[in-house]
């Protein structure tokens, strides 16, 4: 698009646009870097970024004592979200670039209770438009084709592009909204009213629609591809996408707080961190990095938030570390990313384990809808479930075995049932809560 008029072709942006088109231009070259040239660039950006929040934001200059360097930036302290609660006026810098641009305040809705705030500049807002274009360039997204998003707070319209990352860069179709309340068949009577290329939404709800065409026999022809973010991916998702609609599902993941974190690798099911804006680190509990194949908490450092500075921040989430990508991107791998602390079912012993109890397994025993697990006990696991009949004592008794069956032993299950399973205030649903670390914290 020319911000020229009766400049047509060759077509001239703006200059915001041109920022964000000369930085997608470097992503399409920095991909192609061997890790090592990766995290030489990474530590000559942090490098900047440490002197620039020990000098300018009272609370890491106190945390750390000394200034900090590039060799040492593993021993410095991690940032928990309760310091970025009680300290927000502290993590601000007092003497932000100025040709990083206008400073804005966002923050998480709080789904576990846990709200925090962030600044940012302008700059920050340029690098996540680049990486939604290297997004829909991985994915060879057709961008005049229109977009159907369903999530929290959209509400039912329309505008008449894909939203921020593509204005006043390239044409493309209409975005339709809907929010996440309206219910599922009327979600996907919407869908088929307008036979979408592309679905955005959350997995959860990506998951009850596609059930929900293949209990109705409904079909999406227009569809092309289904993207999701804001949960943790059930494992059987993709192929229900596949089952239900023949397309494939595309799944991101970001936080509030520092936009993109990895982006799924354009070839494979797993997701590649997005190295030229953020520092990913996987630690087990003793806080040393995660080999490959093992699971730990994902720690971030924002390389270009210099209005509030996240240096080394504990997100909250785990995930799981990949091998490098055979695609030849030297951007690491993530191979899952499993969600939260309050996630996880804590044993007996002290143990802690993701567990894996998806509703496709409880369809072929009983007609059900939609289920949430709560951990009660160190022995006792609820089943919240959401039925389209009443159940049978045997389909009742094959439940609680399979349930058991996918828990460590000496747990016991319950059933209840529930009219609907309430999202939380971000639209987001947690198949699995931990109501005995929560009781703990």
């Amino acid at each position: 698009m020319s911000a020229f008029p009766a400049v047509a072709w060759p077509a001239v942006p703006t200059g915001a646009a041109t920022s964000v088109l000369s930085l997608l231009f470097q992503l399409e070259q920095s991909q192609w870097l061997a890790v090592e040239s990766l995290e030489e660039r990474q530590r000559e950006q942090l490098a900047v970024l440490l002197e620039h929040a020990y000098r300018t934001a009272p609370w890491y200059r106190e945390r750390w004592g000394d200034a900090p360097s590039v060799s040492g930036f593993s021993r410095l302290p991690l940032v928990s979200r309760r310091d970025l609660q009680e300290n927000f006026a502290r993590l601000r810098s007092g003497a932000v670039p100025p040709e990083h641009g206008v400073i804005a305040e966002t923050g998480t809705s709080g789904s576990t209770g846990a709200p925090v705030r962030v600044a940012r500049t302008a700059f920050h807002d340029l690098m996540w438009r680049a990486l939604s274009l290297r997004d829909h360039r991985w994915h060879r997204r057709e961008l005049l084709g229109t977009l159907a998003a369903i999530r929290r707070g959209f509400g039912r319209g329309s505008s008449p592009s894909w939203g921020q990352a593509t204005e006043g860069l390239v044409e493309t179709g209409p975005c339709l909204t809907l929010d996440v309340d309206i219910d599922a068949a009327s979600q996907l009577e919407w869908l088929q009213r307008h036979d979408p290329p592309y679905l955005l939404t959350n997995p959860s709800l990506a998951a009850e629609l596609a059930r929900l065409s293949l209990e109705r026999g409904v079909k999406l022809p227009g569809l092309r591809e289904v993207r999701t973010l804001g949960e943790s991916l059930g494992e059987d998702l993709r192929a229900l996408c596949r089952e239900a609609w023949g397309v494939p599902l595309v799944d991101m993941y970001s936080a509030e707080e520092v936009g993109y974190l990895a982006l799924q690798c354009p070839d494979h099911a797993h997701y590649h961190v997005q190295s030229e804006s953020v520092i990913v680190e996987i630690l087990d509990d003793a806080g040393r990095p995660c080999a490959p194949g093992e699971t730990g908490r994902v720690v971030v450092t924002d390389l270009h938030n210099f209005a509030m500075p996240l240096i080394r921040y504990d997100i909250g989430d785990y995930a799981e570390l990949g091998e490098p990508c055979p695609c030849g991107r030297g951007l690491p791998v993530l191979r899952r990313i499993l969600g939260r602390v309050r996630n996880m079912l804590t044993a007996s012993d002290g143990k802690r384990y993701w567990p894996s109890l998806g509703v496709r397994r409880m369809e072929k025993i009983a007609p059900v809808r939609q289920c949430q697990f709560i951990q009660r006990s160190l022995d006792l696991v609820e089943a919240r479930l959401v039925v389209r009949a009443p159940l049978t004592p045997g389909q009742e008794a094959a439940l609680r075995d399979l349930i058991a069956s996918r828990l460590p032993k000496g747990f016991r299950v319950t059933l209840t049932y529930c009219k609907e399973i309430g999202r939380s205030a971000s639209g987001k649903f947690e198949e699995f809560v931990n109501a005995v670390s929560d009781a703990r914290r």
